[in-house]
C-alpha cells in the first residue's frame, strides 16, 4: 500500500507515520530527507528529536536529493518504507543548483511510484491551506508542493491530512 500523509508543521503527521509502521510488523526503513548542517543548529535539533524517538532496529537512510533511487534501491516485499519529508526534499531539489534538477527529480518520482513494491507512506507539509506568500522562490515553493501532492494523491491507495494530532482520511481505508 502507498500512502500519502499530509499536514501543518506538528500536526502529528510523522508520529502516525510512525505509528503504522511499527503496527506492520515488517521491516521498517526510514528515508529522511533532510540532513545535519552546522549553520542550522535548530534544525539540527529538530532532527535528533526524530532519531531519538525512532527504534534502534530500523534502518534510516539519508537521502536530501536522489529520493526516487532510494526508493528503487530499498523498497520492496515484507518492508515498510517512511520518507519523512517531502517538503524538505522538495526544497532541497528546488534550491539546489538554481533547480536545474528539480523537474527530473520529480518526474522520477511520479513514474516509480506505482511500480514500487512493499509498503510505503510519504510525509509531507500541507503549506497550501494559509496565505499566498511574499516572494517569489516561496510562491513557487507552494505551488510546486500543492502540484506534486495532487499527483502523489492520485496515485497513492489512501491519503491522510492530520490537524492536532488528529488523522482525517481523504481517501481509501479509514484508519
Amino acid at each position: 500500500m502507498k500512502q500519502l500523509i499530509l499536514g501543518g508543521a506538528r500536526s502529528g503527521k510523522s508520529s502516525l507515520a510512525e505509528r503504522l509502521a511499527k503496527e506492520s510488523g515488517e521491516e521498517v526503513i526510514y528515508i529522511a530527507t533532510a540532513a545535519l548542517a552546522e549553520s542550522d543548529i535548530e534544525m539540527d535539533q529538530r532532527i535528533r528529536v526524530h532519531r531519538d524517538r525512532r527504534p534502534e532496529t530500523w534502518l534510516t537512510i539519508e537521502e536530501p536529493v536522489n529520493l526516487s533511487g532510494a526508493l528503487s534501491q530499498h523498497c520492496g516485499v515484507g518492508r515498510f518504507l517512511i520518507v519523512d519529508c517531502l517538503t524538505l526534499w522538495l526544497s532541497n531539489i528546488l534550491l539546489m543548483e538554481e533547480g536545474r534538477h528539480f523537474r527530473a527529480q520529480t518526474a522520477a518520482l511520479i513514474r516509480l511510484l506505482p511500480e514500487l513494491p512493499g509498503n510505503l507512506i510519504l510525509v509531507g507539509n500541507e503549506v497550501g491551506m494559509g496565505i499566498v506568500p511574499m516572494g517569489e522562490i516561496s510562491r513557487r515553493f507552494q505551488d510546486e508542493s500543492g502540484w506534486l501532492h495532487q499527483q502523489l494523491a492520485q496515485l497513492c491507495d489512501r491519503v491522510i491530512l492530520t490537524v492536532a494530532g488528529l488523522p482525517l482520511t481523504l481517501k481509501g481505508e479509514q484508519i
